[in-house]
């Protein structure tokens, strides 16, 4: 984990890029993919939410969640990504969903820089790299 600045820009950027931002994606799907079907089951999109830890920490306290609350949370996340229903993640909806939710961050954030805890393999902090690139580099 790093401390990084990022604004909506850098987010935006990052997902307009659609060779950085697809290359980002192809690569965390087939990290999650552990069976190698080319779809992502509930099981395996749950072990990474889990690894997250998102719901079970509270400004760094850990806490425990009601196992009811954060089944029906993960369930709903779950139906978020699977747009046709079939009980599946494919590419395009991962690569969609993924899409949507880092462009809500970005409207969230507005144009105020602001520090962010990033995990190092995160796409926040793809973003961010994407960009300290871009800088060296004018």
């Amino acid at each position: 984990m790093s401390v990084e600045v990022l604004d909506s820009a850098t987010i935006v950027s990052f997902v307009e890029d659609e060779e950085a931002f697809n290359n980002s994606i192809r690569n965390r799907f087939a990290h999650l993919d552990t069976d190698h079907d080319g779809l992502l089951s509930y099981a395996e999109m749950m072990q990474e939410l889990k690894s997250l830890r998102v719901f079970e920490t509270h400004f760094g306290i850990d806490e425990k969640p009601d196992p009811e609350e954060l089944a029906s949370v993960y369930n709903s996340l779950f139906v978020q990504f699977d747009h046709d229903s079939n009980g599946t993640v494919d590419l395009e909806e991962f690569k969609a969903e993924t899409k949507q939710m880092m462009l809500a961050m970005a409207n969230g954030l507005g144009f105020l820089p602001v520090q962010m805890v990033l995990e190092e393999d995160s796409f926040l902090m793809k973003a961010v790299e994407k960009e300290s690139t871009a800088k060296a580099a004018a």
